[in-house]
């Protein structure tokens, strides 16, 4: 009996919609990130539990060009999959919030890159595409898109599949609808996965929207083109029925594997609420048992839902190093964690200028902006965090900032800012809520190089600054709660990083960060 236990999530932040795939030992997953560069994140692990990041799929500017994305558009749920040497990954880029969506497929023969150019598939109907190889050579393409013959009610969809011909790169044939999902009147039939399983092809999806109703659902044939018939046992999971102070909530959006043993486990999407129905940490990935049982999957025997601690595995634990908390950004390259909102098509940011630190030279544009602002950061990945950084700057110029930024999206943000004020450096706490920024705490000082730290206690934010590590506070207790996709929309989690803007005025100016550390604290 396996005594071991693991617990959920397994990458925790935002982090959703995973898809996995396994050669041979290794395991590799990948996750949506929608406005932020580079773009899908792939994950390394040999026990389904530790998992280590190993490169971006999507990492240079010719694959992918975020410019004038809005928030929580852009890619949307990859599919990896691996094949005769190759790896592929399937993803939607989203254009705009009504308009245009395009899929695409990129390979490498590395997980960890480099990846190839986009093959683009042309423009598609729906999202959430998934590649499935046929044990005859054929490969087959699955996505959502609305019924040909109209909706039944609202957001109401369908699975459909077509031909995808790998020497022209492109798909072929018929399409194919598959299946409208089981849960009718749950609207976002969405994230096909077809598998083969002892001569059944099975149809995974998920319905219901990808909020508190999320729900994983699931057909079979012994055809590929159907009719699939759906699982009385549907749905094979959810969290809905648990109410909305569960600890896990919105499960959902699944991929399962087999593991070189022959057991099989599930990834899935789910957010930890936390002050309520509350989610900064946006959507992030969890792992779930799974057997088959009368040809069915039975998802966490007995219990049938997403433990936050669950039975290891049956494979031999591999830790990877943690990755430091304080990055002294002594590197020459910036490490995996950090990224920029949508794509940076010039070097605002250099670790060469100034050995030790990150330097970022001011733009005109603001993160309030639908733009590619001077920013630098990272996931939230705790309920409770402490996030510091030394500064160093001088503004020269009215309007000219640096600082800290706790970002949801260019509507729902905290800044703490250092800027000029009647001749004198001031630093400033600003909340930006629905749209309207508010100053809500302002403290003159003489310093150009400042110490500022951010404490978050769940939904208790406290911000501090200092010339030292003996810090001054600048305020306490502000509602962190603007923060959660709950008031601020979208699909994204929250970002903590490092922020410089002349704000619409050309600027030759340039903030220095000589080291950023994030850590869990408290109650987690």
């Amino acid at each position: 009996m396996n005594l071991k236990t693991f617990k959920n999530p397994i990458i925790p932040g935002f982090y959703p919609d995973p898809s996995i795939c396994r050669v041979d030992e290794d395991y590799y997953l990948v996750t949506s990130t929608f406005e932020y560069f580079p773009g899908v994140p792939i994950f390394h692990s040999r026990d389904l539990v530790n998992w280590k990041q190993i490169g971006h799929v999507l990492d240079r500017p010719s694959q992918l060009n975020l410019n004038g994305i809005p928030c929580s558009r852009g890619i949307y749920a990859p599919t990896i999959r691996y094949h005769n040497g190759i790896f592929y990954m399937i993803t939607t880029f989203v254009e705009s919030r009504k308009g245009l969506r395009r899929d695409f497929y990129v390979t490498a023969e590395d997980p960890s890159g480099p990846w190839s150019d986009p093959n683009w598939l042309g423009t598609t109907p729906g999202i959430d595409p998934s590649l499935f190889f046929d044990d005859d050579g054929k490969v087959y393409y699955t996505a959502n898109r609305q019924p040909p013959d109209g909706q039944e009610y609202p957001k109401h969809m369908e699975i459909y599949l077509q031909e995808l011909d790998l020497e022209s790169k492109q798909l072929i044939g018929d399409k194919y609808s598959l299946w409208d999902g089981a849960l009718k009147n749950a609207h976002a039939q969405e994230a096909p996965h077809l598998y083969k399983v002892n001569g059944w092809y099975y149809l995974m999806i998920a319905e219901g929207g990808t909020g508190f109703t999320h729900a994983v659902t699931i057909a079979r044939s012994k055809s590929v083109f159907g009719p699939y018939e759906s699982a009385k046992t549907n749905p094979i999971l959810t969290h809905r029925h648990l109410g909305r102070e569960h600890l896990i909530s919105n499960i959902g959006h699944a991929d399962i594997v087999e593991t070189q043993k022959g057991d099989w486990w599930m990834v899935c999407l789910g957010s930890r609420p936390y002050g309520g129905h509350y989610r900064n940490l946006g959507r992030e990935t969890f792992l779930v048992s799974l057997i088959w049982e009368n040809e069915w999957p039975v998802i966490n025997p007995g219990k049938g839902i997403v433990e936050v601690e669950s039975a290891f595995p049956d494979l031999e634990e591999e830790i990877w190093p943690k990755a430091p908390e304080r990055d002294d950004f002594d590197s020459t390259t910036l490490s995996l964690q950090w990224n920029f909102i949508r794509t940076p098509y010039e070097p605002f940011w250099s670790l060469k200028e100034r050995p030790g630190h990150l330097r970022l030279r001011l733009k005109s544009e603001s993160i309030i902006d639908r733009v590619n602002p001077s920013f630098i950061g990272r996931r939230q990945q705790h309920k409770s965090f402490v996030a510091t950084t030394l500064l160093e700057f001088v503004p020269e110029k009215i309007g000219e900032v640096a600082g800290i930024v706790l970002l949801q999206n260019n509507n729902s943000q905290f800044r703490m800012e250092l800027m000029l004020d009647n001749n004198s450096n001031t630093i400033q706490l600003v909340r930006r809520d629905n749209g309207v920024d508010q100053v809500i705490s302002q403290h003159q000082t003489s310093e150009s190089k400042l110490y500022l730290k951010v404490e978050a206690k769940e939904q208790d934010f406290y911000f501090y600054y200092g010339k030292s590590l003996n810090y001054l506070q600048l305020l306490a207790t502000q509602d962190g709660r603007i923060l959660s996709t709950d008031i601020a929309g979208g699909f994204v989690g929250t970002y903590i990083g490092m922020y410089a803007s002349s704000n619409g005025k050309v600027s030759n100016n340039k903030a220095d960060f000589d080291w950023f550390e994030y850590r869990g604290a408290f109650q987690q």
